[in-house]
């Protein structure tokens, strides 16, 4: 009995422990099902997208989708977006709007002859947006034009779809059913709620008994002085502070701390991640990349088949910007650096560079090629960049050091179908590794000189 008060305090020392361990256990959970959630939400909107054909005219299936989706993306999006007017008009829909589908075909591939042919839906198209006319795309085939519509059809209809599939309801409800086996969020919080409240019970039962035994063992009358002691035994602050394993404790944590603070000011030595300068005129990609979806390599042009993205010039902007927001501040700032009059439409001699301020910066000793990544390994500009399509001001997600990308090096499978240059390689490690996917380690990605020249 005379140790009773002690074990209590360990048992309760535990139970406040695992109180803790299993709050942050189910903490986690929620966390994952509710991302799994999202992913399956998000499958199960792309399923829906492609819906059968409607005897409308437009393919729907998805070859012809894609096909228009990449025509889209490199030719339209300048002028164009889907639920949103831009140059011009927003393109939602737009089968419906036309008497009929071959004349629809017709002005996409060559709009002023459809207007001087004295269509009056054109005509009146025309006049609308200020006589712009739309270029001619006549070197596309009615194929190619009635893929673009299928994509637009497509897209048009994957927002009423999502809405509707996030409404709830008897369609919400079968695609958790159908979604990765996780428990419901709901759910998750009643475990949750339910295992605090018994704990915390536990906690209090025990915290009740230690005080009963106290009192009772203090009311005996046969104990000795030394089991007296250990029942009313308290902490002196004092004496464990002065200890010197308390001192040696606390001196080891210090000098831990130190060296963990110097190691990391010199891993982070010319690591510039999360950089975000001021630019001399302010752009958005939220604006740009992410709400009107203008695809990144139509104003970084080199990204596909040079070493450098580069610095989109200024009359890349003109394109857009010789019509829209012209009374913007920061587009007058573009036209101050170019010398362009909007009001007469005409260009000076006094033009002067946009002094941009470069963001990612790679050493001199490291080589990096922009084609080699994108058109030829096929990598997003998010892998590297992050959500740049989220962001008003651009700044620098990865650290960008060359444990970053050696590990990158190490876990990205090599896309080696229809490439004949790969067919050796392939060989090869297929011989002697064949369970494993070709990597890019496996092809000479963590020599030196792949990228230290």
């Amino acid at each position: 009995m005379n140790y009773s008060c002690s074990k209590l305090r360990n048992i309760t020392f535990l139970t406040c422990t695992l109180l803790a361990i299993i709050f942050l256990q189910f903490s986690l959970l929620t966390s994952v099902n509710a991302q799994n959630a999202v992913v399956d939400s998000t499958a199960t909107d792309g399923a829906a997208a492609a819906s059968g054909d409607d005897g409308s005219g437009i393919p729907s299936s998805p070859e012809a989708i894609a096909e228009g989706e990449s025509i889209f993306n490199n030719n339209c999006t300048v002028c164009h977006a889907i639920n949103q007017q831009v140059v011009g008009p927003a393109l939602s829909g737009v089968e419906t709007r036309w008497e009929d589908l071959g004349t629809l075909v017709a002005f996409i591939k060559n709009s002023q002859k459809v207007i001087q042919g004295g269509n009056e839906y054109a005509v009146n198209l025309y006049n609308e947006y200020n006589k712009t006319l739309m270029p001619a795309f006549a070197d596309y085939s009615d194929d190619q034009i009635l893929n673009i519509l299928a994509y637009i059809k497509a897209e048009a209809a994957a927002p009423a779809q999502a809405e509707a599939t996030a409404g709830g309801g008897e369609g919400g409800e079968a695609v958790a059913a159908q979604g990765g086996g996780g428990i419901p969020s709901g759910y998750l919080t009643a475990i949750i709620v339910g295992l605090l409240v018994i704990l915390v019970l536990i906690l209090l039962v025990l915290v009740l008994i230690i005080s009963v035994l106290t009192r009772f063992l203090n009311q005996k009358q046969d104990l000795d002085d030394a089991d007296r002691e250990i029942i009313n035994q308290k902490v002196d602050a004092q004496k464990l502070v002065k200890s010197r394993p308390f001192i040696g404790i606390m001196l080891f944590i210090f000098m831990a701390i130190v060296v963990k603070l110097v190691f990391d000011g010199l891993y982070s030595v010319g690591v510039q991640q999360g950089y975000q300068p001021k630019q001399p005129i302010a752009f958005s990609h939220a604006l740009h990349a992410g709400q009107y979806e203008i695809e990144c390599q139509y104003c970084h042009t080199g990204v596909m088949k040079a070493k450098s993205a580069n610095i989109p010039s200024a009359n890349i902007c003109m394109n857009c910007h010789q019509q829209i927001k012209t009374e913007s501040p920061e587009i007058q700032k573009i036209y101050a650096a170019i010398d362009f009059n909007p009001e007469t439409q005409t260009y000076g001699n006094n033009k002067k560079p946009i002094e941009w301020v470069r963001i990612h910066n790679l050493p001199d000793l490291a080589y990096f090629n922009h084609a080699q990544h994108v058109n030829v390994g096929g990598l997003d500009c998010q892998t590297c960049h992050g959500e740049i399509q989220e962001m008003e001001v651009v700044y620098q997600e990865s650290t960008l050091t060359m444990g970053w990308c050696i590990n990158c090096h190490r876990e990205t499978q090599v896309n080696a179908e229809g490439n004949a240059y790969y067919d050796k390689l392939l060989e090869l490690h297929n011989s002697e590794n064949p369970k494993e996917p070709m990597k890019v380690e496996d092809i000479g990605g963590l020599e030196c000189s792949k990228c230290h020249y």
